[in-house]
């Protein structure tokens, strides 16, 4: 059984705190990394904290395999430093297909003045990377002898996992409408970031699909240039306590209220069976830390409710709070799980 996370908005919706909630308590026997570098997973638990950027956001779980698909993208560097914090050297794989960023296309993304200022790149060498893959220019994982005991085929992985009744999660990066095919090109990331973007970068089709879970912060943020609807001002942003900055690069993140027309054209691009909502407790701050949902306060049962009758889609996974645990989970209550 295969299930997706995929960002619903522009990024920056929490996927990180799901990703690990569900490696602790879905039952899952592997998770799969797509996307690259540029984006990062914020992971807190048991009082410690983790900034990652490709290392699947399960590793929480000691008994879960992690892996990165053939059209993800990392650096030796990052990956490196990223195994030994998790602590999952044996446990991590890498397909042979993975592109490897080397300092040669971060050091030509940060002097291409149009992906840094005018689009606004984390300047991580990921669009130059993606753009010499396109041109068959790349060097992949299998061009790397250190990176030989890490090699597996992560599409047969997967397949071998599913076919033995195991639970997979692939991990998504990003959001809906940073997507290069669906979002406000030129303002856009250099992949595809929906469900079917996903699926293309684990290298799995369709018909394997169980859930896919679409992620929606209580509030929308984006970072770098490009629309936002109803953005507000800073100031405001920071009156609301709603105020954030990036994972990768401590840009502070624009930001707008929850927009719902938003969130029916992402739950259609990628077919979405289950909605997580996270930061609750930032809208509603008596919801911090609540793990009942019976104990929420009224005001923040009534928008959930609200929401989920206008989305037409269950709300199965709600965010309240920093830690991975902080979680109200409706799963076995809404789809019998």
């Amino acid at each position: 059984m295969l299930d997706i996370l995929v960002g619903g908005f522009y990024g920056d919706e929490g996927k990180g705190k799901i990703a690990s909630y569900l490696g602790l308590k879905g039952k899952y026997n592997l998770a799969v990394r797509t996307g690259s570098i540029n984006a990062g997973h914020t992971v807190s638990y048991s009082g410690k904290t983790w900034k990652i950027r490709i290392i699947p956001s399960a590793f929480v779980n000691p008994e879960v395999k992690l892996a990165l698909g053939p059209g993800a993208l990392t650096s030796l560097t990052q990956l490196e430093k990223e195994i030994k914090e998790t602590n999952s050297l044996g446990r991590t794989f890498i397909d042979p297909h993975v592109g490897i960023i080397t300092e040669q296309e971060i050091v030509e993304e940060r002097n291409d003045e149009y992906i840094m200022k005018v689009i606004g790149s984390t300047g991580q060498g990921v669009g130059i990377a993606e753009a010499k893959r396109v041109l068959r220019k790349l060097r992949l994982a299998k061009d790397f002898p250190e990176l030989e005991k890490l090699i597996v085929n992560v599409p047969e992985m997967i397949l071998d996992k599913i076919e033995r009744g195991e639970r997979v999660l692939a991990e998504g990066t990003q959001g809906t409408f940073l997507s290069l095919y669906h979002g406000e090109y030129p303002f856009v990331t250099s992949r595809n970031t929906t469900a079917g973007g996903i699926l293309s970068e684990i290298g799995v089709g369709p018909k394997y699909v169980d859930q896919v879970i679409i992620i929606f912060k209580s509030f929308v943020t984006r970072v770098g240039e490009g629309y936002l609807e109803n953005e507000l001002p800073l100031d405001k942003a920071k009156e609301m306590g709603i105020l954030e900055t990036g994972t990768v690069t401590g840009r502070i993140r624009r930001v707008a209220p929850f927009n719902v027309n938003l969130a029916k054209r992402a739950i259609k691009f990628s077919s979405a069976t289950q909605v997580a909502i996270t930061k609750l407790d930032s809208a509603f701050k008596d919801a911090k830390g609540v793990r009942d949902y019976s104990k929420l306060p009224y005001n923040a049962k009534q928008w959930i409710e609200n929401l989920e009758d206008e989305l037409k889609v269950p709300i199965t996974l709600i965010g309240t709070g920093e830690d991975s645990m902080d979680i109200i989970d409706l799963r076995s209550e809404k789809i019998g799980e």
